[in-house]
Parts: structure tokens; C-alpha cells; sequence
């Protein structure tokens, strides 16, 4: 683990670096970038309550050696992150997404909202959590935040194919320098890789019907388009049992879990985030299906409870829970939030803070998770 120490020179070097990006761009205190408005292109998630959930608790925690840090693994167009960082004046904030595009949008808005010289854009996927903090010098922080939706920005976007909405390639990277795209994972995996794809990320029925019928066209024609798996899908699936909505919605998530190895990426940053936490440091994530819940959802039930056996009348210090519960369950979006932003309606929120130590098993089999399964990682 890094050892913390003064990080005025990288701050430093890091702010005039933006601060040029952003003087060069700024136009007098616009909220556009090339005719965007950054606001409304993305309306952030139960921003209320993400606040809340991130920044309780770090106010006057600032010492001489260090300031607080909160990182936005999921930095997007920086609609949370703008907001942590007025809500707690003296926090610093790293901001890490993958997407280069909405890296560079983001960092143009914070220098517009004067919060540049308190901000660390790192341009990486945010299971290299540890390794974007140990480049900056950074040991401990208080919090850190995950948004694992996908960003309006990219869904808007037509010509990346997130969306079945639109015809565009099947690319569906969040990195664009990645080489897997959805179209290779089309036409490369055998039927077998693709039923489990798509039976595992997304739930779908008729996984095999689908695998089988796309192994069969790509044999004279391949898939390159929305529209074209689009159309597959709509003639496999029977219109009997389909559910609400368009039917290709479960394949198309499943080749984005895929392509951007969304759910390996997120079970090795979960236990990344948590050894380098303060104590009472806070882990909040906005979740938005249910393979992304259960995730995060299981791997904060390992420090909510007391690590002994059932019935036991005295719990020894040692073994008592080391996350505090903050959310009660899953906190979901009311009516008024989805009636003014409907990508809310499926969004779950949950969030733990550490109330003591993490125990050193706990500890070593975290080390473990972050290490195991790099297939996706090597790949991409």
C-alpha cells in the first residue's frame, strides 16, 4: 500500500495542467462545451442523497498533512462530482472514468465552476483504483462513489451502439482504445460462450435460440449493426414471451457487461476501495440492474455482520462488523425523481461506512479478489 505523503507538487502540476485545458476552452462562465449543456445532457441520479451519503461525516477532517479525499470512480460529465465538492469546501476529489471524451467534458466543467485546483482527472477504468491513487501519491481516503449507469452522454451517442434505439456499429466500448468490441464478440465467440453471455448478463430466455440463430447468419454475413441485431433478435424471440419493452434490451446489456467487463471490473474494485479507506471512510454505489446489485450488495454484507458462529451470546470486539449500514436496504428513486429523470426508475442505492479496521482475513481475502480472474482486464 502507498505511503501517504505531501501531495502539493502533484496537485499542483495536475491544476495547471487543467487549468491551461480549461482557460483555453472557457467561455465566459457558459455551462456549454461545443454547444452542450453539460447539465442537461446528464441529470445526475438521487444527487440528494448521494451527497449526503458521500460527504456526511467528512467536513472538519482536514489536517495539515493531508486534505480530504473523496473519488468518483465513475467520474461521467461530473454532475455528482461538482456537487461533493461544494458541498465540502476543503476536499480534494479524484475523478476517474474511462471514457476519454466525457474525461475531457468533465474537466472542462469543473474548471468553469472554479473547482479545478481541487480536482485529479484520471483517464482509466476504475478497476485500476489503487494504481490511480499510488500515481498521485494518495494512501487513505474518505470516500468513494460509484454511478454504475451508463452516462446520457453515451447513450445519446449514436455511434457507439449502446443503444437499440438507434443504428449504429456494434462497438459499445466505454473505452474506445480497447480492441473488443460487440461486434467481435459476435463474430468470434462460439455459440456456447455466447449462451452463457447472454443467459449471465442478461437474463435472457432464450439465450440458445439467440446464440444459435447469430452463429448460423455470421457464417455468410456477420453482425455490424444495431439495426441488424435488432431485427435478429425480433425474429428469434416468440412475441408471446417477451417481456415489456423492446426485446433485444437483455442482449444488448449482456454485450456491454461483456465488452467492458463491467461486472469483474466492479467485485475487483469493491475490496480495492474498501483497504484503502480511513476510518469512517464511506463506499456509496448507485446500481441501475440486478447482476450489479447482487454484486455490491454481497460484498457489503461481509462487514455488516458479527464474523462468528450463530447463537453465540457474546460477540468478542474483534469479531464485530466493520461496515455500519447507511442506507437500510437499497435506497430506490420516488415518483417525483422519476417523472423528471426516467433513467432513475431502476437505480439502487446503497452505502457502508468503516467503523473499525478491516480484520485480516477480511483483509487477505479482499487482497485475493483483486487479483483473481484478470481475463477481462488482459483482454480489454
Amino acid at each position: 500500500m502507498a505511503r501517504e505523503h505531501d501531495d502539493t507538487t502533484d496537485m499542483t502540476k495536475t491544476t495547471a495542467t487543467t487549468t491551461a485545458t480549461t482557460e483555453r476552452n472557457e467561455k465566459d462562465d457558459m455551462t456549454e462545451t461545443d454547444g452542450r449543456d453539460l447539465a442537461a445532457i446528464h441529470q445526475p441520479v438521487l444527487l440528494e442523497d448521494c451527497v449526503r451519503l458521500v460527504t456526511g461525516g467528512i467536513a472538519g477532517r482536514a489536517h495539515a498533512d493531508h486534505a480530504p479525499t473523496i473519488v468518483d470512480c465513475t467520474l461521467g460529465l461530473a454532475g455528482h462530482s461538482t456537487a461533493f465538492l461544494k458541498a465540502v469546501p476543503e476536499a480534494r476529489l479524484v475523478g476517474i472514468d474511462r471514457d476519454a471524451e466525457a474525461l475531457a467534458l468533465a474537466t472542462e466543467r469543473m474548471g468553469r465552476e472554479g473547482l479545478a485546483d481541487r480536482f485529479i482527472p484520471v483517464h482509466a477504468a476504475f478497476d485500476e483504483f489503487s494504481e490511480a491513487l499510488d500515481e498521485h501519491g494518495i494512501g487513505r481516503i474518505d470516500a468513494a462513489f460509484m454511478d454504475l449507469g451508463l452516462s446520457s452522454l453515451q447513450i445519446d451517442e449514436t455511434d457507439r451502439g449502446f443503444s437499440y434505439s438507434h443504428d449504429a456499429p456494434l462497438d459499445m466500448r466505454m473505452d474506445v482504445s480497447q480492441p473488443l468490441t460487440a461486434e467481435r464478440v459476435l463474430a468470434e465467440y462460439d455459440e456456447r460462450a455466447l449462451v452463457r453471455i447472454f443467459r449471465t448478463y442478461g437474463e435472457e430466455k432464450f439465450s440458445r435460440q439467440i446464440a444459435r440463430e447469430i452463429v448460423a447468419r455470421r457464417a455468410t454475413r456477420p453482425l455490424r449493426s444495431s439495426a441488424e441485431l435488432n431485427a435478429l433478435v425480433d425474429e428469434v424471440v416468440p412475441k408471446a414471451h417477451r417481456p415489456a419493452g423492446n426485446p433485444a434490451k437483455r442482449v444488448f446489456q449482456a454485450l456491454r457487461i461483456e465488452v467492458n467487463g463491467e461486472l469483474d471490473k466492479l467485485a475487483r474494485t469493491l475490496p480495492q476501495i474498501a483497504l484503502r479507506l480511513r476510518g469512517h471512510g464511506r463506499i456509496v454505489v448507485e446500481s441501475y440492474h440486478s447482476l450489479e446489485d447482487k454484486t455490491v450488495k454481497a460484498f457489503m454484507a461481509q462487514g455488516l455482520v458479527a464474523d462468528v458462529p450463530p447463537n453465540m451470546p457474546v460477540v468478542p470486539p474483534e469479531a464485530r462488523p466493520f461496515f455500519r449500514e447507511l442506507t437500510r436496504g437499497a435506497l430506490k428513486a420516488d415518483e417525483a425523481e422519476i417523472a423528471s429523470n426516467p433513467r432513475s426508475a431502476s437505480v439502487r442505492l446503497r452505502a457502508v461506512e468503516l467503523v473499525r479496521p478491516i480484520p485480516r482475513r477480511y483483509a487477505e481475502r479482499f487482497e485475493t479478489a483483486i487479483t483473481s480472474d484478470r481475463q477481462y482486464g488482459e483482454r480489454n
